[in-house]
C-alpha cells in the first residue's frame, strides 16, 4: 500500500493597513510554502501514515511508540524507520495545553534539540515539524522511538489531532 499526492503546506494570508489622510496604504502578504512527498523512503519521500484524534485525561500522558505499536486506518501495525512530518493540532475547546516532548528515556532524537525538550501547543494551536531529507528523524526501536504527549494541567481533559508521516526503511 503506497501513499499518493502527499503534500504539506504552510500558508499565511494577512493585510496590514495604516489609515492616512487621503488614502489607506496596505501591505498584503500571501505566503505559501509547500513540500510534495513521493511514495518511498528516500529524500522527499514517505510511505507510512498515522493519524488519529486522541483525548488525554486531566494531567494525563501518553507515549506514541513509533516502532510497532501504532496502527494505520487499515489495521496494519506501523514500524517507522524514519519520521519526516509530525503535526499536532490542539482542539479549540481545550482549557489546557497539549505538550509534545522528546522523553529523556527512549525519545525520538532529531525532532527537538535535546532530551526533555518540547513545545506547548495551546488550545486551537498547531505544531508542525518537517524534515524532508532521506534521514529525517531516525527511529531506533526500544531506545529512540517515543514522542510523549501530555495534558499540561489538572481539571480537564484535552483533545488533539496527530498526523505522522515517515518511511519504513
Amino acid at each position: 500500500m503506497g501513499l499518493t499526492r502527499t503534500r504539506v503546506e504552510l500558508k499565511l494570508v494577512t493585510t496590514q493597513t495604516k489609515p492616512d489622510d487621503l488614502s489607506v496604504p496596505q501591505d498584503a502578504v500571501d505566503y505559501l510554502k509547500f513540500l510534495n512527498f513521493g511514495d518511498g523512503a528516500g529524500a522527499g519521500a514517505v510511505n507510512l501514515l498515522f493519524h488519529d484524534q486522541r483525548t488525554l485525561a486531566a494531567s494525563g500522558t501518553e507515549n506514541l511508540d513509533l516502532a510497532g505499536t501504532l496502527a494505520d486506518k487499515f489495521g496494519q501495525t506501523l514500524t517507522f524507520a524514519r519520521i519526516k512530518v509530525v503535526m499536532v493540532i490542539a482542539a479549540t475547546g481545550n482549557t489546557n495545553n497539549v505538550n509534545v516532548t522528546q522523553p529523556a528515556a527512549n525519545g525520538l532524537p532529531g525532532m527537538f534539540l535535546a532530551a526533555s525538550d518540547g513545545v506547548a501547543v495551546q488550545p486551537s494551536g498547531m505544531f508542525l515539524w518537517v524534515a524532508p531529507s532521506a534521514a529525517g528523524a531516525v527511529v531506533t526501536p526500544a531506545t529512540g522511538d517515543l514522542i510523549t504527549v501530555t495534558n499540561s494541567a489538572a481539571g480537564t481533559s484535552v483533545t488533539y489531532d496527530v498526523l505522522i508521516l515517515g518511511a519504513a526503511t
